[in-house]
């Protein structure tokens, strides 16, 4: 009895001797573990539990989960000189653990200094309308730009979108006059257009009249029948070259009957 106390005591002071000495570390599945032996790199380790002797051994952990970084607004000037704000958002992932620790003492700001040097590259020679207008097309072009430098720090991107430009205020100003303009000019010529073509029916309509006379003599008639008691006087050119103008109506001694006169002016 008094052997395994003294062991159980001897075991707990050992505990408690090498306790600063040791390190239990654990590598789950979705993480990158590179073992330090002495300083010196010994290799990735696998998920699981590891128990390190501190002075000796050292297991870095690394999260290989694809996560996302902005580069806030920077002012840029374009080829015009104007001054833009452009933000961007990638998506980017740890596919070289060991060049993520050893080529930067900090790859995240790398990654962001290089996204910003690219976005300046993808921008430089372009104007204001360039740039707005190839806003979409902007993301891939960064990408291309610091791929090989990324690939140096071991990330690999996943995608990169522009997230915002900023214009000035008086640049927004002059859009806004621009687009007025535009809209003003498409509603005179859709104005034009509706007379051209009200233009062109009165012109089709004269036409059919002086190649079919009698369609004149039907429309009077069409109209004196529908008359409803007010007078119509028309002017109809006569066959000796007179004027024969043309009265309907309504007469106020009978109910609903219709009454029509025709009388040849010199």
């Amino acid at each position: 009895m008094e052997v395994v106390v003294v062991l159980l005591l001897v075991g707990l002071i050992a505990a408690l001797v090498l306790r600063p000495l040791v390190a239990v570390v654990t590598v789950h599945d979705y993480q990158r573990g590179l073992r330090y032996r002495q300083g010196r790199f010994a290799g990735l380790v696998e998920p699981g539990t590891h128990v390190t002797l501190k002075p000796v051994t050292e297991i870095h952990v690394l999260d290989g989960r694809p996560t996302s970084i902005t580069v806030p607004g920077q002012e840029i000037l374009t080829a015009d000189g104007v001054a833009l704000k452009v933000s961007l958002t990638a998506r980017y992932v740890v596919a070289d653990p060991v060049a993520a620790i050893t080529a930067d003492q900090n790859y995240v700001a790398a990654l962001y200094t290089t996204l910003h040097a690219g976005l300046r590259e993808a921008l430089a020679g372009r104007t204001a309308d360039e740039i707005l207008a190839a806003r979409a097309e902007l993301g891939p072009v960064v990408g291309g730009a610091v791929a090989s430098e990324l690939a140096r720090l071991g990330l690999e991107l996943l995608g990169v979108d522009v997230r915002d430009v900023m214009v000035p205020s008086e640049m927004k100003r002059a859009f806004a006059g621009i687009v007025a303009a535009r809209r003003e000019g498409e509603a005179a010529l859709e104005r034009a257009r509706g007379e051209t073509a009200a233009l062109r029916g009165l012109a089709n309509a004269g036409r059919m009249l002086d190649d079919n006379p009698g369609l004149l003599q039907l429309r009077i008639l069409q109209q004196l029948g529908g008359s409803s008691g007010n007078t119509i006087m028309l002017g109809v050119p006569a066959a000796d070259g007179r004027v024969a103008r043309a009265s309907g109506g309504t007469s106020s001694t009978s109910r609903g009957g219709a009454a029509g006169r025709a009388t040849v002016e010199d």
